[in-house]
């Protein structure tokens, strides 16, 4: 990309055509491919995956366009408004409340063994018994599927409120805690998603944040992870 003499435009100008100038070279690094409906659907013949955790950060994308460009991966009460490729939930009281809605006789969803779910039909399982969280659960899943990028959306670890309250899209819901409840533990989350990237050297991965949030120095140490901010992510995959 060739250089620009800032000399020439104001303050505004510069900004304006900078942000430009990065975004598009996201662009061309990332090369997005949209997918036609009339390929074969299963995950090798994808190239870019999406692995969709709860934190509040996502709340302004629109996950139901995502499909046009690659495999979409959720975890937990995702299921209630959206259709993911492959829905992971590995607490109890989701994979019944999942269950009891019938959801996986329709679409896919995978969890961990457990005595309860003995009786239920058309869960996967994971063999053996991964013993994580849901949202490392599913980087892990995708990163086994062997995408060549993957975005991960949601992952915010910190709570709100300056880290001491709640993070995530469905507080005040079914089977979660409050708004008000303090902050979950990240400690546990931030090992095993960086525990999926060391074990996948060759896959990109790109982490879609907003400027305020928490960047773990976990993550940073890797060079197959890089940082995107949400307007960008969004700019870059036509979401409105």
């Amino acid at each position: 990309m060739p250089k620009i003499d800032k000399t020439q435009y104001t303050k505004e100008e510069w900004h304006i055509i900078r942000d430009q100038r990065r975004l598009d070279k996201l662009k061309e690094e990332i090369k997005i491919e949209v997918i036609s409906p009339n390929k074969i659907d299963t995950p090798t013949t994808f190239k870019t995956a999406f692995v969709l955790g709860n934190g509040t950060s996502r709340s302004t994308i629109d996950v139901n366009q995502l499909s046009l460009y690659g495999k979409t991966y959720g975890c937990n009460a995702l299921y209630r408004s959206f259709a993911a490729d492959y829905l992971i939930a590995v607490d109890v009281k989701m994979v019944l409340e999942i269950n009891k809605s019938g959801y996986q006789h329709k679409n896919i969803v995978w969890t961990n063994p457990n005595k309860t779910y003995q009786k239920m039909l058309n869960l996967n399982y994971f063999q053996p018994s991964k013993g994580w969280s849901s949202g490392p659960t599913a980087l892990w899943l995708a990163s086994q599927h062997n995408y060549e990028k993957i975005f991960i959306l949601g992952f915010d670890y910190k709570g709100l409120n300056s880290g001491k309250r709640l993070n995530n899209i469905y507080a005040d819901t079914v089977n979660y805690k409050k708004s008000t409840d303090g902050a979950t533990f990240f400690g546990n989350w931030l090992r095993q998603t960086a525990s999926v990237i060391k074990e996948h050297p060759k896959i990109m991965y790109y982490r879609v944040i907003s400027p305020d949030n928490y960047c773990p120095e976990e993550l940073n140490k890797f060079s197959n992870v890089k940082d995107i901010y949400i307007e960008d992510f969004k700019q870059m995959f036509s979401i409105s």
